[in-house]
């Protein structure tokens, strides 16, 4: 069953199918993100913790049969010569340390573009999106990365789109996720899709998780301001950090997050206690006061951080926000170190 297809099948069909995975390790690449992945495609495809390839099966690939060392120094064989892509439902690619220059060789470049071609759908695992962005593979689909690296993923590429705020993408040709834990979380949809909910339900309950997540939920982390209850509130908060000059309208976030800017802003009063404008002012002046304690940046450069056009208008947004200047806040900061 082609991936692209991503249509639902009788039981007996899924029976008869295995879902194969390639997998192409970069230099210094994630282990847990890539140990988490393929562990739960073996449990899923056989019962119990069998091990056996019977429903799923999977390849690391590689350009050489030489060791690919992890970011934590573990070592791992590539199974595989690169092959005919279409061999395999998914190609997934696991990054690792965004220091390491030249994380894949130009080989693996060829290869992942000739899958692109091929119509193989390509995932980017951990800071494996990178990788795809930088073959230029992430044209017209959306990047999903840690909240840790999306200043870096803009830097890089500031064409593509990206975001942080949720575990995992996936549609028919691309898919990405934070890395972690997460990885699990895509590679259970995957075999729910292409095995069963049983399989699904075995590798889960072996691995100790408890559900799987999915493509709507937050990544686990504090926002700069605060926490809050709310799903959409959380993702609506990070997204304000993201875009923390101020350029992401009302509406803009409101539909990222699948809500009216009338539902947002009611949602917001009650779980927040602000409006969504007064709530992404305060994440912008909370940046502003880290910057102000951690920097010796001039004002006019953090006030055009913030989004402020001057230091003036800068300054009597925090007075007002805070009670003190920005240069009254950073003498403080600086008497209590």
């Amino acid at each position: 069953m082609r991936a692209e297809q991503h249509r639902v099948v009788d039981d007996g069909a899924k029976q008869a199918a295995r879902l194969k995975v390639g997998f192409v390790l970069s230099r210094s690449f994630t282990l847990s993100a890539f140990a988490l992945f393929v562990d739960t495609l073996r449990l899923a495809s056989d019962e119990q913790d069998r091990s056996g390839r019977v429903l799923a099966d999977w390849q690391v690939i590689g350009s050489t049969r030489h060791l690919i060392t992890s970011s934590c120094g573990v070592q791992v064989a590539p199974t595989s010569d690169f092959v005919d892509p279409s061999r395999f439902d998914y190609i997934v690619v696991v990054g690792g340390l965004l220091t390491v220059e030249n994380p894949v060789d130009q080989q693996t470049i060829t290869f992942l573009r000739q899958a692109d071609a091929k119509k193989v759908p390509l995932i980017g695992v951990c800071t494996g999106s990178f990788i795809l962005a930088a073959a230029g593979l992430m044209k017209r689909h959306e990047s999903c990365v840690s909240w840790l690296h999306y200043k870096e993923f803009r830097e890089r590429f500031p064409e593509l789109a990206v975001r942080s705020d949720r575990l995992f993408n996936l549609d028919r040709q691309r898919g990405s996720c934070a890395g972690g834990s997460s990885a699990a979380d895509m590679a259970a949809l995957l075999v729910r899709k292409y095995i069963s909910r049983d399989a699904e339900r075995n590798a889960l309950e072996v691995l100790q998780i408890e559900k799987a997540r999915t493509p709507s939920d937050v990544q686990p982390r504090r926002p700069l301001y605060d926490d809050y209850d709310d799903a959409r509130v959380k993702a609506a908060m990070i997204t304000m950090e993201q875009f923390v000059d101020g350029s992401m309208p009302i509406e803009k976030l409101a539909a990222m997050v699948g809500l009216s800017r009338r539902q947002l802003e009611r949602i917001f009063i009650e779980k927040t206690g602000m409006s969504p404008a007064k709530a992404y002012n305060r994440v912008r002046m909370e940046r502003a006061k880290s910057i102000l304690a951690q920097s010796k940046a001039p004002l006019i450069e953090i006030a055009l951080d913030v989004g402020f056009e001057n230091a003036s208008q800068f300054t009597r947004t925090f007075k007002r926000t805070f009670g003190q200047t920005p240069s009254q806040h950073r003498a403080a900061a600086l008497r209590a170190h």
